[in-house]
């Protein structure tokens, strides 16, 4: 059995599951703005009080009740280095 797509319409919230990176587990409330939800997200992230921008990648949805759940995945590749190698100090 197949599920197709859910609709969402302009307005609808839907939940994002962090899969990978310094977001792993976490999850965010967002709203749909087009009657769908976003490829991909660019989340700013705090890791040791440093900021980073940090890309995730739709993955996966589900339907659980009334409610779209949209899992994207960490893309290390495109997103800011956590560490900064001018912040490492002598251990470059």
């Amino acid at each position: 059995m197949t599920e197709e797509t859910p609709s969402l319409a302009h307005g609808d919230e839907y939940i994002v599951l962090y899969l990978g990176g310094p977001n792993d587990g976490q999850t965010d409330h967002r709203i749909s703005t087009d009657g769908g939800w976003d490829d991909e997200l660019a989340v700013l992230t705090a890791v040791d009080g440093k900021e980073s921008l940090e890309n995730y990648t739709a993955q996966s949805w589900r339907t659980v009740g009334d409610r779209v759940h949209v899992t994207y995945a960490w893309d290390q590749d495109d997103s800011e280095p956590l560490v900064d190698p001018e912040d490492r100090g002598d251990r470059q």
